[in-house]
């Protein structure tokens, strides 16, 4: 695990912020990919996308389904749930995805073979012209990493200070934690009573 990497990470994406960036990339790696996942869960992101050099197309607008299609999207995941991640299909040659319903999609993300030319791209949000993400810290550093127990992370999230990290006290303060269920925001911890290195905190 390269904290040195996940700074770099870390000052790209608030900078990023700062500059009003619709989209941005990093690189790929298992550490990255579930961090931002993280951040994707707790609504700091607005997508995580897996893609080349080159930014992927943009998502073309569909229109707003029914309740009807919702409920026949239901059922049929609930009878058939591999279907919740479909395969593209070559017909007539050209690879179209399709949804669960058998639509097929009008996007299409093109991922290189090489691994050392693919990157993860980041969708940033906003809100009243202002980011969701403004800063982002890395807490543990590469010549000092911080381990953390449950009752500590529980200290943390009730705004008080444990093991010289300080509690989470701005409005959606997030916390995010390596454990070996993965990578958990704090309070998740909390709840499943899991411990771990503390990464990054963001708000």
């Amino acid at each position: 695990m390269s904290l040195v990497n996940l700074a770099h990470v870390c000052s790209h994406l608030q900078n990023a912020s700062k500059a009003r960036l619709g989209l941005t990339s990093i690189p790929v790696s298992k550490l990255h990919v579930n961090l931002m996942m993280g951040l994707q869960r707790e609504g700091f992101l607005s997508s995580v996308t897996l893609g080349g050099t080159a930014p992927p197309k943009p998502f073309l607008l569909q229109t707003t389904t029914d309740p009807e299609q919702h409920e026949k999207l239901a059922q049929k995941l609930s009878s058939e749930p591999w279907n919740a991640y479909p395969v593209p299909s070559a017909e007539d040659g050209t690879p179209l995805a399709k949804d669960p319903l058998g639509n097929e999609q009008l996007y299409q993300v093109s991922v290189p073979e090489n691994p050392a030319r693919r990157r993860l791209w980041l969708g940033l949000k906003y809100w009243n012209s202002e980011p969701v993400l403004k800063n982002m810290k890395l807490v543990s550093k590469p010549t000092r990493r911080i381990w953390l127990t449950s009752e500590d992370l529980g200290r943390i999230t009730r705004t008080r200070e444990a093991s010289y990290v300080k509690g989470l006290t701005r409005p959606g303060e997030c916390m995010f934690v390596t454990t070996d269920r993965g990578i958990l925001e704090a309070r998740e911890c909390v709840e499943r009573k899991l411990g771990g290195m503390v990464l990054c905190r963001v708000w």
